[in-house]
């Protein structure tokens, strides 16, 4: 496991999204054991209150990331419930299906896009503004390595991944001189919920990509995030950093 450092986040506040499972409760429970405040945003209300409670979450907000107006009022809401916001993790996302591009499901296709791309860019458009006044900040969006050499059968989500690391590299470089650091996390596959969305196969394929033999451990992923999310971050943005085990080096 990860070392705890108590300190690092002390006086400092995060929003997370997906945060009521997987590497959005997991980066939460690192933060608040860490000394600093977490607002936890999920679409599932029930499991949103389940993982505030296990995390030690002070705010929470139950919301659709598709939907821009509650996207901005959520970040309103926890500026004045937590007194400001220093970190977001963009964390919340979903698969779609499982199938060839010229077979894809045109409404799986759009949900995806909506969830992994247009929430992303409703949360900076939510959080980026607050930072800026304040003059500090640090955005995690989380990506794929799926995003950088795109899986079969995957073409939504390895577009949508896609999408996010050019994204991430635009408002990097646009908030470079204003205290605000933006980067991505470029995952392989690692245990978590999400992997109920895929066929064992998918996942089979995805193990076997990676040279290191296993799937990624979620305590990993979420190390990586919280450096990113932390002060110590200070002259990397618009950029990468990759839990892959050795699948993508780029």
């Amino acid at each position: 496991m990860s070392t705890i450092y108590p300190n690092r986040f002390a006086g400092r506040v995060a929003v997370i999204t997906g945060g009521a499972s997987g590497l959005g409760k997991a980066v939460a429970a690192r933060i608040v054991a860490e000394g600093g405040q977490v607002s936890l945003w999920d679409l599932d209300a029930d499991g949103l209150k389940a993982a505030a409670e296990e995390v030690g979450a002070t705010h929470t907000v139950a919301l659709d990331v598709s939907d821009e107006a509650a996207v901005l009022a959520a970040g309103q809401a926890a500026n004045a419930a937590l007194g400001r916001v220093d970190i977001l993790v963009a964390s919340a996302g979903i698969t779609g299906a499982t199938a060839p591009v010229y077979e894809y499901p045109t409404e799986s296709w759009k949900r995806v896009f909506d969830i992994n791309v247009n929430g992303v860019f409703y949360c900076a458009k939510s959080i980026a503004p607050l930072m800026i006044a304040q003059g500090y900040g640090r955005i995690v969006n989380v990506a794929s390595v799926a995003g950088k050499e795109g899986n079969p059968n995957a073409g939504a989500y390895s577009a949508s991944k896609a999408a996010v690391i050019g994204l991430t590299k635009s408002l990097g470089k646009e908030l470079a001189t204003k205290g605000v650091i933006v980067n991505s996390l470029t995952p392989a596959t690692f245990e978590s919920p999400i992997l109920e969305q895929l066929p064992k196969s998918q996942v089979d394929y995805m193990r076997g990509k990676i040279p290191m033999g296993r799937l990624g451990e979620i305590h990993e992923s979420a190390a990586m995030v919280c450096f990113m999310a932390s002060e110590e971050c200070s002259f990397t943005t618009a950029s990468t950093f990759d839990t892959s085990g050795g699948r993508t080096t780029f």
